[in-house]
């Protein structure tokens, strides 16, 4: 039987946030399919002008999601039965702006939100501009970590680090957001946070490989 050392390396990286992502939905409700689309096209030229004002290019935008559904209320009968009754479509559409890391610039965009004539719920997010950079970091980190494991493990037990035999890895999707958010559905929050002063906790990130080394003679 071979013998082996398995060791579990684990990498970890705490990151300054370089990258605001403003990410907002617009809603427009009405009884007739085409009233629907058209209150949805005038909400978009609304944000878009308003975002516009403030230096932000129509590409800047970007859609995460479009969709069109019927709308049904519910109404109960004299004899409490409860029936659907068709009330009209919803488009909902939702758009993220994303953009460097600068507070002020977070702050005039907020104010053009208040000032936007169907102002979009929204939620604000702090992030990377450039994850494969932490996870090639968290990578290094985690075989240093596990070398440095295999090594003391050893030599507790009196014997040599062999061959490295195998490397396990699962390509796990890290998550490369800071906790710290804030969402609000109200127009007040945008005006609210215009002068607000933030300092986002740093994005805490971590990977795992597993690696394999055989016990020397």
């Amino acid at each position: 039987m071979n013998r082996t050392i398995t060791v579990k390396g684990v990498g970890k990286a705490a990151v300054k946030p370089n990258l605001i992502e403003l990410n907002m939905d617009l809603n427009a409700r009405r009884e007739e399919y085409q009233h629907t689309m058209n209150a949805a096209a005038k909400q978009l030229r609304e944000l878009q002008a308003a975002l516009k004002d403030i230096s932000f290019e129509q590409k800047d935008l970007k859609t995460l999601s479009f969709s069109v559904d019927t709308v049904y209320d519910e109404q109960v009968d004299k004899q409490g039965r409860s029936t659907r009754v068709f009330a009209g479509y919803v488009c909902s559409h939702q758009l993220r702006l994303a953009f460097g890391y600068d507070i002020k610039r977070l702050g005039e965009a907020l104010a053009a939100l208040a000032r936007c004539p169907a102002p979009p719920e929204f939620s604000i997010r702090f992030t990377l501009s450039d994850a494969d950079t932490v996870g090639a970091q968290l990578l290094k980190n985690a075989a240093e970590n596990a070398k440095a494991k295999a090594l003391v493990l050893a030599e507790a037990a009196g014997v040599k680090l062999g061959t490295l035999l195998s490397i396990d890895y699962s390509w796990a999707e890290i998550d490369v957001y800071s906790p710290t958010r804030y969402e609000r559905n109200y127009l007040m929050a945008a005006r609210s946070m215009e002068s607000m002063e933030i300092e986002p906790e740093d994005i805490k990130a971590s990977d795992t490989v597993t690696f394999v080394w055989a016990i020397g003679e």
